[in-house]
């Protein structure tokens, strides 16, 4: 039985000034994929992430999800639809419990048209490791557990597709493995993830396939090996 494509980017065109950001990006994403999406630093993977969230628009190219072209929408009505993110550098709501960034993101960020909301508050943070800190102040929180609970507010939205912006980006070898399970535990409830990560064991063990950015263009797209063998791709982060 053919998957059915729940995101399809289509020739996505993005300049800031004089700057090519993204030059005609386009590909598919299948419901319940994990994809990888890599490239060098500049190459444009969080502007990609930013338009399919909403946060910008393209100059041009279209953005459909669900078969619906979202490509105009505000972040907002993005997430109302399905999409939630993570951010690179976490944006806390300072004098608030983690509990309560989990609140607003149910009652702010569910899906259009619902009134109340399932979703198990204690499961998503014992899933990202916060449970027990539930209580706590994200003032008091250190870094490593502002990115955890980032995750955990865009989980709170319910989305159908995840897009993950470098939430391993400074864990240790022991943490690693922690997140590799957190992000197949999110697959297991049935979610579709776009996963941007520099730490490459956890691009390696956790996607099903990688798309590569490089200077704005799609310069590979295919399954792990493949990708890490491409010669354009090891010109791109090593050089010719």
């Amino acid at each position: 039985m053919m998957q059915e494509t729940i995101l399809s980017i289509q020739r996505i065109n993005k300049h800031f000034g004089g700057v090519i950001a993204l030059k005609d990006v386009s590909f598919d994403v299948l419901r319940n994929e994990i994809v990888g999406l890599m490239g060098p630093n500049g190459a444009g993977k969080t502007t990609l992430l930013n338009i399919i969230a909403g946060e910008y628009r393209p100059d041009s190219g279209a953005v459909k999800f669900k078969g619906h072209d979202i490509t105009r929408h505000p972040s907002h009505k993005s997430c109302q639809f399905g999409i939630s993110r993570t951010y690179q550098i976490p944006q806390p709501f300072v004098n608030l419990s983690v509990w309560d960034h989990l609140r607003v993101s149910s009652i702010f960020g569910k899906k259009a048209g619902t009134t109340s909301t399932k979703v198990d508050f204690e499961k998503i943070l014992d899933m990202v490791g916060l449970l027990e800190r539930k209580n706590t102040i994200a003032h008091d929180l250190p870094i490593l557990s502002l990115k955890k609970l980032e995750l955990a507010r865009a989980l709170a939205c319910d989305p159908e597709l995840l897009l993950m912006d470098e939430v391993a980006a400074g864990l240790t070898d022991i943490e690693i493995p922690k997140i590799l399970e957190t992000i197949k535990a999110i697959r297991a409830e049935g979610k579709t993830i776009i996963l941007v990560e520099h730490v490459m064991k956890v691009m390696v063990n956790a996607v099903d396939r990688i798309v590569v950015l490089d200077k704005g263009a799609v310069i590979c797209d295919g399954a792990c090996d493949f990708v890490m063998n491409d010669e354009k791709v090891v010109g791109a982060y090593f050089g010719a």
